[in-house]
């Protein structure tokens, strides 16, 4: 079959499930992405790959891999697919890191996952010394793995946040980022179908009655761990952005600035410590 074929295929046989225009995607994505100078056609398991995919299991994990800021990085069902919106919080950061007078600014990466955003910090601003931490060691081992075949050196932590008594083992930092779980229980009707089935529910989800948790913490280990005009920089839920928003300012930071992504949705949160 050649690639041609292959793509009509697949598109044919995805179009009921995903619809034509994601079927055609996830199409491309298998022969071209994931594949392109690594199979030929001929090699490729077309049909075992269709199988997964009309099950509703994600492109990306049926392939073992995703694409994020022009890297690929290796994912599994342990760690939330890199998404589009995040390469737009990790374009701020990477401004950030460039700007910073520093020989070699610190940035701390929590909630690393699939190492997505720190790799790519430090792919970008090769000067800077980037931390990572996961509160999941499984999380941990794949990010390491990403780590070591696009060739960067991370200081990855297994560590949760929400102990303080934590704190003290990480150093002080320039730059903090985090994609935290910021989507409360009762928001679980508004995901698709194939998020709920594979993706890992502790990267996702947090508490009806504390929707800010991780916020409120992170905030509080950036009160500590920023030196003054350090940023601190959040993906958030759009539903609550302005709280977030509202959080960083009682908390004394400034500058606070609130993104919206290309879609228009106030996924982006920015702050500094004061001077």
């Amino acid at each position: 079959m050649i690639p041609s074929q292959a793509r009509t295929y697949l598109t044919a046989h995805l179009t009921p499930r995903y619809g034509p225009g994601e079927a055609a995607s996830i199409a491309r994505i298998v022969l071209e992405d994931a594949f392109a100078g690594v199979l030929t056609i001929a090699e490729l398991p077309l049909q075992a790959i269709l199988e997964r995919l009309l099950t509703g299991e994600p492109v990306q994990y049926v392939l073992g891999c995703a694409d994020f800021f022009g890297l690929q990085f290796k994912v599994s069902p342990v760690v939330l697919i890199p998404r589009q919106e995040t390469e737009e919080l990790v374009d701020w950061a990477i401004k950030t890191l460039k700007n910073n007078p520093s020989a070699q600014p610190y940035a701390l990466d929590i909630g690393t996952g699939s190492g997505c955003i720190a790799v790519t910090l430090k792919k970008k601003v090769p000067r800077a010394e980037v931390w990572a931490t996961d509160i999941s060691r499984e999380a941990l081992v794949v990010a390491t793995e990403n780590a070591g075949l696009l060739h960067t050196e991370i200081h990855f932590r297994q560590n949760d946040i929400c102990n303080r008594a934590t704190w003290i083992d990480l150093p002080h930092f320039d730059l903090i980022i985090s994609n935290p779980p910021y989507i409360p229980q009762r928001e679980r009707t508004l995901m698709p179908e194939h998020v709920l089935a594979h993706e890992p529910e502790s990267a996702l989800f947090v508490a009806d009655d504390d929707p800010l948790l991780f916020y409120r913490t992170i905030a509080d280990f950036a009160a500590a761990h920023l030196p003054a005009g350090g940023v601190l920089l959040f993906e958030c839920n759009e539903f609550n952005a302005n709280e977030v928003v509202d959080l960083l300012r009682n908390k004394g930071f400034q500058s606070v600035e609130l993104r919206k992504d290309l879609a228009g949705a106030e996924r982006m949160v920015g702050a500094r410590r004061p001077n």
